[in-house]
């Protein structure tokens, strides 16, 4: 037997790679490996230095650190709230957008939109925040008003209404516009890759273009719908400075949208009280920066998990 020989046998049933095909996978490894590398990093940095906030002794604690969790609470549900008023916002809207784009919008009409929509996502935060103290802020504070006059009768519009529009509301739409390109942009991805016999064929037995929308397009892309929503309710859960500069913040616990008492929110309560924090009370704000990662990484694994189960379920069938 050659030599040549016994390397073809010793190498059999296996893919010879070439030098560029071992550089880029090795290349790849490392890269994923980076991200892994990266989460944990900034896991242990937040959990280290959260530490005295969680188990300083009452004597040597400032009042922030002694009441930790009297005071993280409030951020968290101004954190959600915002978010979540935001998402409901912004969801039907960008499945709106996406599917105008990708089935009704003739071709020059839908690159066009598809652009704009691409271009809102580079907006810089700080530009959101300043459009919405000078332009939305004002708009709709007569709105507020008449709605707080007219359906005071409703927890959610009840209380007084804000004099300047800088409410919890307000600072729900503007995360709404910023959350919406990225929602907009996998929605209508998801929308093309629709199998097109499908739409086909529930055209071809006389459904209207909604329903073949509703039977064929939407299930299809549920799984895509979700992620986009999870993905853009994680970008609402940490955006810091538009709702830092929107927000007049108070501080309350309160479902009430149009009135100045409004509960913060993590990431802006840190970003305003970092400055001029010293000692454990920059503990304290990083430990709120550990709550804030915790959130965004459960919502990520609900995410995971609805998409997970929906692919099992769509093998299934």
């Amino acid at each position: 037997m050659t030599t040549a020989t016994a390397a073809t046998t010793a190498t059999a049933g296996k893919p010879v790679l070439s030098i560029g095909d071992r550089v880029f996978s090795r290349s790849a490894v490392f890269a994923g490996s980076m991200i892994l590398v990266t989460l944990a990093a900034v896991a242990i940095f937040l959990i280290v230095q959260s530490v005295p906030a969680f188990f300083a002794t009452n004597e040597s604690a400032s009042l922030l650190t002694s009441n930790f969790w009297a005071y993280v609470g409030p951020l968290v549900f101004g954190t959600v709230w915002a978010a979540t008023l935001a998402l409901i916002i912004a969801l039907p809207i960008s499945i709106g957008i996406a599917l105008f784009i990708s089935h009704y919008a003739p071709r020059k009409l839908s690159q066009l939109l598809g652009y704009i929509v691409d271009l809102l996502a580079a907006v810089p935060s700080v530009v959101y925040g300043l459009w919405g103290i000078g332009v939305l802020a004002p708009a709709v504070q007569p709105i507020y008003e008449w709605l707080n006059a007219n359906a005071g009768w409703f927890p959610l519009f009840g209380g007084t209404a804000s004099g300047t529009g800088r409410t919890i509301l307000t600072a729900a739409i503007v995360l709404a516009v910023m959350i919406l390109p990225i929602m907009t942009a996998i929605c209508r991805e998801v929308f093309l890759q629709a199998p097109g016999l499908h739409e086909e064929a529930a055209l071809a037995l006389g459904a209207t273009r909604w329903e073949m929308i509703r039977l064929a397009v939407l299930p299809f892309g549920r799984a895509g719908i979700v992620s986009a929503a999870m993905l853009g309710l994680g970008r609402a859960l940490g955006e810091t400075m538009a709702v830092a500069m929107v927000l007049s913040a108070t501080g309350v616990v309160t479902l009430n949208l149009l009135t100045s008492q409004n509960p913060s929110t993590i990431a802006a309560n840190i970003a305003l009280s970092f400055p001029e924090a010293y000692g454990e009370n920059v503990n304290v704000l990083i430990a709120t920066g550990l709550i804030l990662f915790v959130v965004t990484l459960l919502v990520n694994a609900l995410a995971r998990w609805i998409i997970s189960r929906r692919a099992e379920f769509n093998a299934a069938d």
